[in-house]
């Protein structure tokens, strides 16, 4: 069950995606591009998923456990430190230049492109980077 849980979660997530435009970089791009040609769609997309978001959260809380798992699994560590904020600027870094974050381009395989191989090939690096890294 949690298996189907997972993978109905995933595709409801690429649709989200893919309706709302976002695996398509130049829209990603173009809201970044607050000195140009600024797109402002990412903003009503983001403010869509933190909305959703917190409800989510206030609603899922109110429960003892989760209902495919025997306990929460939240994050313990409260304080920023190197390599969250490293972390997070590659990942700012890698978004700007491609127009991709991780889940847009895994939804996006289906078009692959030169580009996305790029990105799909750095981010995979960058795993691997990091897993050695904490180590």
């Amino acid at each position: 069950m949690k298996t189907a849980a997972g993978y109905a979660a995933g595709l409801l997530f690429g649709l989200g995606l893919a309706v709302s435009g976002m695996t398509d970089p130049a829209r990603v791009l173009g809201f970044l591009d607050v000195a140009g040609a600024w797109d402002p769609t990412l903003m009503f997309v983001l403010g869509g998923a933190v909305m959703t978001t917190f409800i989510g959260y206030r609603l899922v809380f109110r429960r003892s456990a989760p209902v495919l798992g025997g306990v929460f699994q939240l994050p313990t560590k409260r304080e920023l430190d190197a390599k969250l904020l490293g972390g997070a600027a590659l990942f700012g870094i890698g978004w700007g230049l491609s127009g991709y974050c991780p889940g847009p381009a895994i939804a996006s395989i289906g078009g692959l492109s030169l580009p996305l191989s790029a990105m799909l090939f750095t981010m995979v690096i960058g795993w691997f980077a990091a897993k050695r890294l904490a180590q």
